[in-house]
């Protein structure tokens, strides 16, 4: 069914503090360079689940009512003006962040520190858990045959692996430590194997997913009962956000290393500076991504990163609250997958 047939179309929106309602709003007209999308998948990140139950993240507070999700994929149905309408029928998938294009920032290359970015499901602006959404051209990027739906959904998380790789440098040879076995550590966990890491270690306390680590050739550390910190890595990617674990993992990098703090926890942590100083260890924070749909689409439909294995759970937009609970429920859950249009047949 297309979006004009589904007007009005079904938009789950976070209501009020920890409630989702599901409700009806206009199907939207694309403007100047834009698109509209019929959303095929929607993959539940844990900053969903975190505005469902806390309202906020940092300084983002929800403005209710706010549609959540981020990581989408679709079919392109209509075009505004000056986009090309061979596109329609175009399956995408769809990078959230729209910068200004004008700003220092934006003309440098780095559009994810632009200060005006539009970004779907961070307050004030309304995310992807809707039947049809319009979206800039530049940003639905099209999908290579061979690619499925939810591996196009789940470029967003890779994103955020190829860029924490990118910004540590991983190389040939490496030695990583990956602190924090969620959705996000794996991602960082399948881009490190991309670029040549020889030798990756990955902790967590969660047996389910080491084991998820494990498959996808990993050395995996049960925090609960092993230590980490007594070999010496070139590359940490922080991924769990848990002050002692960052720390713990600093201590456990060689001269020259560098560290990237992918992992969201407290406004503050606990730095070993002496050792950071005498090692000449660099560190530094990441926020989302820029430049990776490319390359993330090229790896999937060259088989070089495969994803979909690691959706967990299938739901119906009806039944997204439990989708967005289910890594707190799950402690086997990976990635919740919501099909705004319906569940597929196959």
């Amino acid at each position: 069914m297309t979006c004009d047939e589904r007007n009005p179309m079904r938009v789950l929106e976070l209501s009020a503090p920890e409630t989702l309602t599901l409700t009806q709003r206009d199907v939207p007209t694309p403007g100047p360079g834009q698109v509209l999308v019929r959303m095929t998948c929607v993959g539940v990140c844990g900053s969903d689940t975190h505005y469902l139950t806390h309202g906020c993240i940092g300084s983002y507070a929800v403005d209710y009512p706010m549609v959540l999700g981020h990581e989408g994929a679709g079919v392109v149905e209509a075009v505004g003006e000056g986009v090309d309408a061979s596109r329609i029928g175009e399956r995408v998938s769809i990078e959230p962040g729209v910068p200004c294009r004008t700003c220092a920032q934006c003309l440098a290359g780095a559009y994810n520190l632009c200060p005006d970015m539009v970004f779907h499901a961070t307050p004030p602006y309304d995310g992807s858990l809707a039947e049809c959404i319009v979206h800039d051209a530049a940003f639905a990027h099209p999908v290579p045959d061979g690619v499925s739906d939810k591996a196009a959904a789940m470029v967003e998380p890779l994103s955020v692996g190829l860029w924490a790789c990118r910004k540590a440098d991983v190389t040939l040879g490496d030695r990583v430590l990956i602190t924090g076995c969620g959705p996000i550590g794996l991602m960082c966990l399948l881009a490190a194997r991309a670029r040549g890491a020889r030798d990756i270690t990955v902790v967590d306390l969660n047996p389910e997913r080491l084991e998820r680590a494990r498959a996808l050739g990993a050395r995996v550390v049960d925090s609960r009962h092993e230590r980490f910190d007594e070999r010496e890595y070139d590359v940490l990617l922080e991924c769990s956000g848990v002050a002692s674990v960052t720390l713990a993992g600093m201590r456990a990098l060689a001269r020259g290393a560098r560290a990237v703090l992918v992992g969201m926890g407290g406004d503050t942590v606990e730095l070993p500076l002496s050792a950071l100083q005498e090692r000449e260890v660099s560190a530094t924070g990441v926020f989302r991504y820029a430049n990776t749909w490319p390359q993330a689409l090229a790896m999937l439909a060259g088989g070089v990163v495969e994803v979909d294995d690691l959706v967990t759970g299938h739901f119906d937009l009806a039944d997204g609250e439990q989708a967005l609970r289910a890594g707190l429920d799950d402690p086997a859950s990976v990635k919740a997958m919501i099909y705004p249009n319906g569940l597929p047949t196959v």
